[in-house]
């Protein structure tokens, strides 16, 4: 099996009601090939770079099983930076900077070696980046998971829809599924959304767990309650890395091991949080996971 994530890899400062972390590691590619490197090796990165951007930190990437042959670094250029500030209950946040660097003219460059991935995570990206990518493989993986955010529904909405029928798995939040489709609920929503390609629809919900759609299943994943959330920024990220690494491991794209899959996206999450930036995902092991698993499904589990 062979999994290509693309998305950035960036810097972020961060304060929250906890603390402050200046200029750590951030962005969706490094969420998302820590988070499914604990599932299958090699994951393979596509992003960009500038020369401000460590050395060592690709270092610990490759370390950990991410081969990074299709991270572009630009001489003389800067990394995307990103700044924000939580709220005190840590669901809203203010952006406080946003530098798009080496980002603005980003195209990504896909090496031989990635072209027939048998699983693809496109992170959080303009659509036409995401096109790009898919518009280079040679071969149809068997699953696309696909990200975005509400800000691409603003401004690249007709580029959005086109890319959306290419793919197999959407990945949002209630407020985009909700602008997406134009409808309040979410299950009109989840049905309107499926008819524009995707076969899976996951709805994010925050502190409040995670829905799963396709035509006619539906299933509820729940967040575990923490006794404190540190720093949120990267969880989408990881969840979607848990996700996409967990099913790549068990090559198995059924509904029920989208359940599955769907937990362990959750699991990786509520360790993302704990900590600010990649601080937690480096301290993990499969016993850890697997222990956090266990407790999503003693949240859920009952008699009749």
């Amino acid at each position: 099996m062979s999994l290509v994530a693309v998305g950035t890899v960036a810097f972020d400062d961060i304060e929250t009601p906890f603390g402050r972390a200046e200029r750590v590691v951030g962005g969706a590619c490094t969420y998302i090939a820590l988070a499914a490197s604990y599932f299958i090796k090699p994951v393979q990165i596509v992003s960009v770079v500038g020369d401000d951007f460590p050395e060592t930190m690709l270092n610990e990437l490759r370390s950990r099983g991410a081969d990074t042959e299709g991270v572009q670094i630009k001489q003389g250029e800067k990394s995307f930076f990103w700044a924000g500030r939580y709220h005190a209950d840590m669901n809203g946040r203010d952006t406080l900077d946003t530098q798009l660097n080496v980002l603005a003219d980003f195209d990504p460059i896909l090496p031989d070696s990635y072209k027939n991935a048998t699983y693809l995570m496109l992170g959080n990206l303009t659509p036409q980046v995401q096109m790009r990518v898919l518009d280079q493989l040679t071969t149809r993986p068997k699953l696309v998971v696909l990200d975005t955010m509400n800000f691409w529904m603003n401004i690249a909405m007709d580029d959005l829809l086109k890319v959306l029928k290419r793919i197999d798995v959407l990945t949002i939040n209630d407020e985009e599924a909700r602008q997406l489709s134009g409808e309040h609920s979410l299950v009109k929503a989840a049905a309107k959304i499926l008819n524009m390609g995707p076969k899976y629809l996951i709805i994010k919900k925050g502190e409040h767990g995670a829905l799963l759609f396709s035509e006619d299943e539906v299933f509820f994943a729940p967040a575990l309650p923490l006794e404190q959330v540190t720093d949120p920024t990267g969880a989408g990220d990881t969840f979607a890395g848990g996700l996409i690494g967990w099913i790549a491991k068990t090559d198995d794209i059924s509904f029920e091991n989208m359940k599955r899959a769907i937990i362990y996206g959750s699991a990786m999450a509520s360790f993302c949080v704990e900590k600010f930036s990649i601080d937690r995902l480096v301290e993990l092991d499969t016993e850890k996971i697997q222990q956090r698993v266990e407790q999503f499904a003693k949240l859920v589990k009952f008699d009749i």
